[in-house]
């Protein structure tokens, strides 16, 4: 991992994912960067149960998946999406 941490929350700062990601593997296609607080989500994309949701830390999350650190500028109010792990990420402001 890179000596300077790229995100503008801490290592060891909560982010919301869920648990097919964290404890099954399922990629990452979907990272929220919320404008109210800049918390970050981590989804999959599609499945979008409170019940499925899991905390962990941002540097958890990119440990198990280095890529996000492509988008660890993404502006606050924006979301970054992908078709497949190896799709490159498109940008775009969170309209919902």
């Amino acid at each position: 991992m890179t000596e300077n941490w790229p995100f503008d929350q801490p290592r060891n700062c909560a982010a919301i994912s869920l648990k097919s990601v964290v404890f099954a593997g399922k990629p990452i296609l979907l990272v929220s960067h919320d404008e109210e607080d800049h918390s970050w989500q981590f989804l999959d994309g599609e499945n979008l149960d409170p019940n499925e949701a899991a905390v962990v830390s941002m540097e958890e999350i990119v440990k198990l998946d280095p890529s996000l650190l492509e988008i660890a500028d993404l502006p606050p109010g924006f979301i970054a999406r992908r078709a497949t792990p190896t799709s490159p990420w498109k940008r775009s402001p969170n309209e919902g």
